[in-house]
């Protein structure tokens, strides 16, 4: 199964303030729904908090949080840590896992995950929610030319995983 993260991050790594996103894209938005619709989605409790409807439809929302209990709960399933949710995703026959956020989680998946989608905000955004760095173990494999909305400009990234 592949794990593949799934991001939007200010040039300063910015994705999220005040429990939101810092921006508003639209075709991002959408690009997002075509990445994920039919797949397993794997999120912390803040991400699965911020989500303005829950879960998110055509997907298993997977929620990881220290704090509730296991099992199905709100329309998600619910795990107290990272491997029980892969083993879950594995278990059912998911082909891909798509990783959704928050920083925490982001920050445990990269060494484990295969792939990641960046939707790169060509802009520093105030912000008090952090991505990791993307490290030399990734090899950006496309990039789209820079598109505009909302008086923002951001293009998408794709990267691999780098095997030794």
């Amino acid at each position: 199964m592949l794990i593949t993260l799934i991001v939007a991050a200010a040039t300063n790594n910015v994705i999220g303030r005040d429990g939101r996103l810092p921006w508003t894209l639209p075709s991002d938005l959408r690009r997002f729904k075509d990445l994920t619709m039919g797949k397993p989605i794997l999120m912390g409790r803040k991400t699965w908090e911020s989500l303005p409807r829950r879960p998110l439809p055509g997907r298993d929302n997977l929620v990881i949080s220290r704090q509730a209990s296991v099992g199905e709960k709100d329309g998600a399933r619910w795990f107290s840590g990272l491997g029980a949710a892969v083993s879950w995703a594995q278990e059912s026959g998911a082909a891909e896992l798509c990783v959704i956020g928050g920083a925490a989680l982001f920050r445990e998946t990269m060494p484990i995950a295969d792939s990641l989608h960046l939707t790169r905000i060509e802009s520093a955004v105030d912000g008090d929610t952090l991505m990791p760095p993307i490290g030399a173990e990734w090899a950006e494999v496309w990039s789209s030319a820079p598109m505009e909305e909302n008086g923002l400009i951001y293009r998408y990234i794709d990267f691999a995983k780098v095997r030794g």
